[in-house]
């Protein structure tokens, strides 16, 4: 360097250091104390469902039959050995809460893994190629929007047969327009700028076009979306476990759990509380974690 620059160097004023990517993205998520709680809670159910052999006391499916609907520990009649009682048939209600999380864990990854590479390629052929193609695939998804989300379910999962892998198959099914629809319309914003020009004269083929110059720039709503729809998958999946079409018993499901002791509401409380709770705190958790996710990845919605 010679001393005309250096001088140059030394005399242009240093200014602030622009922080990296993940740091930017995490100060503005943690702005939001209810994303950071989310977050916390979601890691801890994580962690619980990882290690789930080492921290339930028992077996989800080992039964007591001597202490058939024993009231959590605190209650009058409580037992030590189950902190949060038993259920109908003797099984302690922590340990299958334990286990119980790693199905739900499970059908948010499985279920929002096959609607999000679903809807994304979907998604990439209608906004890029446009014409018939996008006619025809916006028009199937609209049609499956029109129907409720719940009775489509019911429906696919008649057809298939109840059990959990079919469940999951179709609450992929329904979720699946919402990220079609996402992605062609960030595709289609994006198409006609420069870079993409660039791209095209360039010699980039359509595949490239779309997967490696498009799509990275369309990630951040998808990534929004997904996290909400990780906590609708286990309401679906819940809502099908209690009706019998999804998890069937005795697999350690929150929604099978309900269905399997509904009848004993009023005189047990705890069997159909505590999968209730698991259920709403883990989908709170999740949709806070998704709104945190939201005001760190819109440009929009970051404060200057």
């Amino acid at each position: 360097m010679s001393e005309a620059t250096q001088g140059v160097a030394a005399a242009r004023p240093a200014g602030p250091e622009r922080p990296g990517p993940f740091r930017e993205f995490w100060h503005y998520f943690r702005e939001n104390r209810g994303a950071v709680i989310g977050l916390v809670i979601f890691v801890a159910l994580v962690l619980v469902a990882i290690f789930a052999p080492l921290v339930a006391p028992f077996s989800p499916d080992e039964q007591f039959r001597d202490n058939l609907l024993t009231p959590p520990v605190w209650a009058a009649g409580g037992d030590p050995r189950f902190l949060l009682g038993t259920d109908p048939i003797g099984r302690d209600m922590l340990s299958r809460l334990i286990y119980g999380s790693r199905f739900s864990l499970f059908i948010g990854l499985f279920v929002v893994t096959i609607a999000l590479v679903g809807g994304i390629s979907l998604g990439l052929l209608a906004g890029f190629i446009g014409g018939w193609v996008d006619t025809i695939i916006m028009r199937v998804m609209d049609v499956i929007l029109a129907f409720p989300s719940l009775l489509l379910a019911l429906v696919l999962v008649t057809i298939l047969g109840p059990g959990l892998g079919n469940a999951m198959i179709a609450i992929a099914v329904i979720l699946q327009p919402h990220y079609v629809r996402l992605t062609r319309a960030a595709v289609m914003s994006e198409r006609g700028r420069d870079y993409v020009t660039s791209a095209r004269i360039a010699g980039a083929g359509k595949l490239r076009l779309m997967f490696i110059t498009i799509l990275p720039n369309c990630m951040a709503p998808l990534i929004v979306q997904a996290a909400l729809s990780f906590s609708n998958a286990i309401l679906e999946a819940a809502a099908l476990g209690f009706l019998g079409m999804g998890a069937q018993p005795p697999t350690p499901e929150w929604g099978t759990m309900l269905a399997e002791s509904r009848e004993f509401i009023l005189r047990a409380w705890w069997v159909v509380t505590f999968p209730g709770l698991a259920i709403l705190i883990t989908v709170l958790a999740i949709n806070l974690m998704g709104d945190g996710l939201r005001d760190a990845l819109d440009p929009k919605l970051k404060r200057s």
